[in-house]
């Protein structure tokens, strides 16, 4: 009997290991993009549409659809994503839905990393634009500024920054657009707009997505 239960202890202690081990060799949002598989395999996302690609500004905008009834949007944000997420993820929730417009809205979230700054967020964003470019040559790409959070407001110099290398990159290249929604949530005075904030001064209520409806539209590809 007590030979048994070792054997079962052990057995036990294995399959614990095992399943702790395959969690920490999974990367960060690995469940979310899996999740995003199952829901396609449920129910197919429409061809030549536009893709909402980034962080949890674009997650927590779950009716995005209705504010462009006339496009076909995908919304692939996931979670306080890095532009380092959107590119590991970018042969899964990019590329195969062969979409004709990608939009990003994505980089806050890196400058919360110590030693980022513009340059590196400029960079990333290069890469990822490099990467989508290479497999879809064709599709427009269009970048949503960095906005101005109340609750990041140390960080608003180098977005800004970051916004100028990004919008000046996009020049450079065809079928690219860049969306300012950065100025247009300013106060008079320089100070992000508190009222268009949740109360933990990061995420938008309705009239924050009002304003980003406003300046995104005229930058989709019909």
């Amino acid at each position: 009997m007590k030979y048994t239960t070792r054997l079962l202890v052990c057995f036990l202690f294995v399959q614990l290991s095992s399943l702790s081990l395959s969690a920490q060799q999974n990367p960060r949002f690995y469940k979310d993009i899996q999740a995003f598989k199952k829901q396609d395999s449920i129910s197919a996302p429409p061809k030549n549409a536009i893709l909402f690609v980034g962080s949890s500004s674009f997650t927590g905008w779950k009716d995005v659809q209705t504010y462009f009834p006339e496009y076909p949007i995908i919304n692939r944000g996931f979670g306080g994503s890095s532009l380092t997420d959107v590119i590991r993820y970018t042969n899964d929730i990019i590329i195969p839905y062969q979409p004709k417009q990608v939009v990003v809205y994505c980089g806050e979230n890196d400058f919360t990393v110590t030693g980022v700054n513009a340059d590196t967020v400029y960079n990333r964003f290069k890469t990822l634009f490099e990467l989508i470019r290479k497999d879809l040559p064709k599709t427009h790409i269009a970048f949503v500024s960095l906005k101005p959070s109340p609750s990041r407001a140390k960080y608003m110099p180098e977005m800004a920054r970051a916004n100028d290398l990004i919008r000046d990159y996009l020049k450079t290249n065809r079928r690219t657009a860049y969306v300012d929604v950065y100025s247009k949530m300013l106060l008079a005075d320089g100070t992000p707009m508190p009222h268009i904030f949740k109360a933990d001064k990061l995420h938008m209520v309705e009239s924050g997505y009002r304003i980003w409806q406003k300046e995104i539209q005229p930058a989709l590809v019909k």
